[in-house]
Formats: C-alpha cells, sequence, structure tokens
C-alpha cells in the first residue's frame, strides 16, 4: 500500500485548503499532544500546499503503529505529518516547519544530511541504534515518498533502547572478561626481566585490541649460573583464561627444567609430555635459546615457532631457520637443538606471530620485513624493542597479541672492557696438573687485582674443582676463569659425563669432601654435562660492589 498521496493533484484540494484556513482547526479528538490528522494544514510556497498523509485510514494506522513516524517535503524537509508516537516522545511540531528548526533531534543525531541523500538519491537509508535526545535508542529507516516536485522522505523510527542496552551490557560484560585475562596474562609474565651479566634485554608485551580475547604469549630471561643465560618466548594457541593459564603452566615448568641446565632440545622434550597432560586439545609453539659468553654462540631448539632474527655487528641480519620441530602438545616428535653466532656488537631478536603475521600479507614477507626494520634499528635493547613494534604498525587496536624480547651481547671497549676478562688452562699431565692449576689461578686473580680475602678463596675453589675433576674425571680437562662486572666464575670441564653430587662425608672418608667445601664458600655452583659427551663443573663468587678490584 502507497502510504502517502500528494494532496495537491486532487479534485477541489486547493478549495478544500483554502476554506480551512478561514477558520480555527477543531481539537483532535483523540486527545490532546497529537498532531491533527488533516492532509494539507497549511500553504507554503505561495498556493502550493504541503503533501500530507491522505487516507484517513491510513492516518489512523500510523498513529496507533508503536513507531515514530513523520513525513517531510521538499529540499529544506518541511513537515508534512507526524504521528502520535512521535510527538508523544519529542512533542508537538508546527506543520510546513522546516526540519532543521522544528526537529532538532534529527539534526543532533546528524540524521539532515541522511534525508538529503535520500531525497537526492530515491533510495532508502537505514541508521541503526542511534541515541535521541530523549534517552532512548531508534533504529532510523528513512524511505523517499511521492514523485517529481511533491517528493519527500518518510522517516520511520524503532525503539530498540531495550536491545541496545542489552548489547552494552554484553560489551560491558566482555570488556570485564577481557580485562581479567590481560590481568592475568600480566601476573603470568615476568615483573622484572633478569639481567645477566654480559647481555643486555629488553621485552614488550601487547594484548590483543577491540573486543578480542587476549592469547597465550610469554616470554622469559634465566640465568643459569656459569655466565650462562637461557631465553624463551612462546605462544599458546587459542584466547582468553584458560589460554592464559596454560601459559602460565608452561612457563613455571620452563623455569623448573631450565635449572636441570638441560640443551634447549631436551628442554622442549619435557615441555611437549607436559602440554599434553595439562590439556590434549592444546598445543603451543616455543623457543628456548642459551647463550654462553664464551662460545660466542646462541644455541636453541624451536617448537613450531618462528625464527630467531639476529643481526651482527657489521648490521647483517641472519635468520635461525633450522631445526625447527612441531608445536608442543603434539607428541611422538625428537626435538633437535641448533645454534646461531651472538658475539660482541650482535642483537637478536624473539618475537611471536602477532608481531609478524597479517590477513592481507605473506608470513614470510613480514618476517622479511621485520629483519629490514632490525637491520636498520639501533640503540639500546628497549629502544630497538620499541622501534620493531612501531615498524610493524601494531597499535591498541592490534587485533592479535604481540610479545618481542630483544637481546643484545654488547661490544665493549676501554676501562669498561676490563671488567669482562677471560683465561684457560689445559690440564694436561697427572697429579703435577693441581700445582700447575692453582699457580696459574692464583696469577690471574693477582694480575685482576682482586681483594686478598677473594683471591685466596678463587684458589681454593680452582683446587678443589680441579682435584674433584683429576679423581674422577677423565681428558680433556680445562680450568677457565671469567670475570665480569659483577662476579667471578671458575669452571672445570672433562670428558666424563657423570655429574657430581653434593653429600656428607663421614668422619672415617678421605674423599667427598671437595664439592661440599666449594658449596660451602661460593656464592653458587652447579654442574651440566656438555655437547659431544662430558661435562662442565662450576662455581662463582659475587664481587664487593664497593671494592676497586681489577680497575
Amino acid at each position: 500500500m502507497n502510504f502517502t498521496r500528494w494532496s495537491a493533484r486532487l479534485p477541489g484540494t486547493q478549495r478544500r485548503a483554502a476554506a480551512r484556513t478561514e477558520q480555527t482547526a477543531p481539537p483532535d479528538r483523540r486527545g490532546e499532544g497529537s498532531v491533527p490528522a488533516a492532509r494539507a494544514e497549511r500553504l507554503t510556497d505561495g498556493d502550493r500546499p504541503l503533501p500530507a498523509v491522505d487516507e484517513p485510514g491510513v492516518r489512523g494506522v500510523l498513529d496507533r503503529v508503536p513507531c515514530l513516524v513523520a513525513l517531510v517535503h521538499g529540499p529544506d524537509h518541511r513537515i508534512a505529518y507526524l504521528n502520535d508516537a512521535y510527538t508523544a516522545a519529542f512533542g508537538l511540531r508546527p506543520v510546513g516547519a522546516p526540519a532543521r528548526g522544528a526537529l532538532p533531534e534529527l539534526d543532533e543525531l546528524g540524521l539532515l544530511p541522511l534525508l538529503d541523500q535520500v531525497l537526492r538519491s530515491g533510495k532508502p537509508r537505514t541508521v541503526k541504534s542511534r541515541k535521541a535526545p530523549d534517552g532512548r535508542s531508534y533504529t532510523f529507516t528513512c524511505t523517499p515518498a511521492g514523485e517529481g516536485d511533491g517528493r519527500g522522505v518518510l522517516v520511520f523510527a524503532t525503539d530498540v533502547t531495550d536491545h541496545a542496552e542489552a548489547a552494552e551490557r554484553l560489551r560491558a560484560s566482555e570488556r570485564r572478561q577481557r580485562e581479567t585475562a590481560v590481568t592475568l596474562q600480566r601476573s603470568l609474565l615476568p615483573q622484572e626481566l633478569e639481567e645477566p651479566d654480559d647481555l643486555r634485554v629488553a621485552a614488550t608485551y601487547h594484548p590483543g585490541g577491540t573486543e578480542a580475547a587476549v592469547g597465550g604469549d610469554w616470554y622469559d630471561v634465566i640465568t643459569l649460573g656459569g655466565g650462562r643465560t637461557a631465553l624463551v618466548i612462546g605462544d599458546v594457541m587459542g584466547r582468553g583464561v584458560r589460554a592464559a593459564a596454560v601459559m602460565g603452566q608452561l612457563r613455571t615448568a620452563v623455569r623448573a627444567y631450565a635449572r636441570l641446565d638441560l640443551p634447549p632440545h631436551e628442554v622442549l622434550q619435557l615441555l611437549d609430555g607436559l602440554a599434553m597432560e595439562i590439556d590434549a586439545n592444546q598445543i603451543a609453539t616455543c623457543v628456548y635459546a642459551i647463550h654462553d659468553p664464551n662460545e660466542g654462540r646462541l644455541v636453541y631448539a624451536s617448537a613450531g615457532h618462528l625464527p630467531i632474527l639476529v643481526r651482527d655487528e657489521n648490521g647483517t641480519v641472519r635468520r635461525a631457520d633450522e631445526p625447527t620441530g612441531p608445536p608442543l602438545g603434539t607428541g611422538g616428535w625428537m626435538h633437535a637443538s641448533g645454534s646461531v653466532p651472538l658475539g660482541p656488537g650482535s642483537t637478536a631478536v624473539l618475537y611471536t606471530d602477532g608481531l609478524v603475521e597479517r590477513r592481507d600479507e605473506d608470513l614470510d614477507e613480514g618476517i622479511a620485513s621485520l629483519g629490514r626494520a632490525l637491520a636498520g634499528a639501533t640503540g639500546g635493547p628497549q629502544v630497538v624493542c620499541d622501534r620493531l613494534v612501531r615498524s610493524a604498525g601494531v597499535t591498541p587496536e592490534h587485533d592479535d597479541d604481540v610479545a618481542v624480547l630483544v637481546l643484545q651481547h654488547p661490544a665493549r671497549s676501554g676501562p669498561d672492557s676490563e671488567l669482562f676478562r677471560n683465561a684457560a688452562l689445559e690440564l694436561l699431565g697427572g697429579v703435577e696438573a693441581a700445582p700447575r692449576a692453582r699457580a696459574f689461578a692464583s696469577g690471574v686473580l693477582t694480575s685482576w687485582r682482586f681483594p686478598a680475602e677473594l683471591h685466596d678463596l678463587g684458589v681454593l675453589a680452582t683446587s678443589e674443582l680441579v682435584a674433584n675433576s683429576l679423581q674422577h674425571g677423565t681428558p680433556p680437562m680445562r680450568l677457565r676463569l671469567r670475570r665480569t662486572d659483577r662476579r667471578l666464575i671458575i669452571e672445570v670441564t672433562d670428558g666424563d659425563d657423570h655429574l657430581p653430587r653434593r653429600r656428607r662425608a663421614e668422619p672415617g672418608d678421605e674423599s667427598g669432601r671437595g664439592i661440599a667445601i666449594v658449596a660451602t664458600i661460593a656464592s653458587a655452583w652447579g654442574s651440566r654435562r656438555t655437547p659431544g659427551g662430558g661435562k662442565a663443573v662450576w662455581c662463582e663468587f659475587l664481587l664487593p660492589k664497593t671494592a676497586d678490584v681489577g680497575v
């Protein structure tokens, strides 16, 4: 049914309209507060009346529908008709007045340009859930009405306040859930990164924006002792509190396994089994790497994670692609360790897929873009970290979580280089190797100008570690002394892979006290198996903060 008729085209319309202008219109019998349902209540533009809803049956229907209905006419949208629901919501409006002044609620909602557009195009338009000045929300549909010079726009407004409030409550609930997941995730990440002696590290985490739930991205830095540092980054598949909880369990397990000082591939092997026990339907990717300043390399293993990027001292970026195994939680795979050079002046970046993965771009291109950004990123690790995040276009509205871990092995020179030194001795021969080792250690510690007490403790620890290796180990044997700006590290390696353990020696025992003595006098001690067989036993002493040593 056509709800509108243009009264100017009906026979006798102008005569009836002129006659009505000579007398006062009777009050509407429907009650006060409603607009009289006349066809053309006043003349405008000379002798041209406004078009109005013409048929009494149609007016009766429109006056009783719960929707707000308005009919406006012409380029300035003069009011031709308002139904009872509209006047009840916004009050009486004078028929024939332009909408810009007479319908301020439409102006505040920004609908007047939409009326212009509908009038020009002849096509209906809809604006969903706009909050009106009366505090309620409406969905407005503007439909063209009439033809030729009598063109107008019929406006329907449906009250959707209940739907809008329900949607807002749902959004608020989702925001609270997301805030809970973000809080949980941040609490499970390290609040402060450990600071290795030989590395400078920085990390950042950006939760996914908009209404997306956070994921299970995590990172960690773990000092292993003996100058070595473990670095880990991972990503639990899925989103929400469950993913964050699984991430927390894996991160805790990584720290526990790291204390065993195992090779990276063995750590991932243990994590793989644990991930299956936590949730057989949950998988995660992970990279676990160990930096040894004596070797100048980063030894790593990857479980389905993205490759580490390393920039050397010359600015060349290298991608550590192999070896890579399947994600954690899949089971049945033997992981393997690889290595990449990380000497003085180098920078390495570990990251999750949110930094490089885009829907409209190949993943390899994203990694290549990150490599180009790393090649030009200079400064400290935090500066590099921030620049990489900015270059990837990560914003608060980013649709995926992003975790980035940057580590640098500084190239030291001048006075700073005097605080980082190494000395090594091959232990050849039999029992005479012990006195040579003590003399070597004494000379090195004297040249490093350590205090007398620290000098004597270092020589004693060297003697006990070398004696233990001579008695229980096999060639080749080597003594290595290392000092940093914070500690003295003494390490002895040999060809036997049986790890020593601390035990209580009985009063009559002639052996078994060496490791106990080292554990008593040193700040920390430990042992690990070395690649290719053999072991390393080490201990370390913290340097006095106020003493002038080695400067």
